[in-house]
């Protein structure tokens, strides 16, 4: 057990160095809330059921990031047979734009 969750967070670190350069302009957690506020973005929980729906898993890690002029939720999805995937997510619309 303590080795599956060693493993876990290696995959998951390895997860978040891969994306890491992706994620420098992502949104403070203010700047979420008021994104969210003015309907510019969606809510986080309809994005998690755009992923989950299409990908499966869990989602370990969820961000509101600005690519170009558009916004995106950038999420971590660790799948039932473990392999860990980045999902992107319109934050307008809750479509799922890639998932690798």
């Amino acid at each position: 057990m303590m080795l599956a969750r060693c493993v876990f967070a290696l995959l998951l670190a390895g997860a978040g160095s891969a994306v890491a350069g992706e994620l420098d302009g992502c949104l403070s957690p203010e700047q979420r809330r008021a994104a969210i506020a003015t309907r510019q973005a969606i809510p986080l929980g309809k994005a998690l059921r755009a992923a989950k729906a299409r990908l499966g898993g869990e989602v370990v890690r969820a961000r509101l990031c600005k690519e170009g002029k558009e916004l995106v939720y950038v999420l971590t999805v660790l799948a039932h047979d473990g392999k860990v995937t980045v999902a992107t997510v319109d934050g307008t619309s809750g479509a799922l734009i890639d998932g690798h």
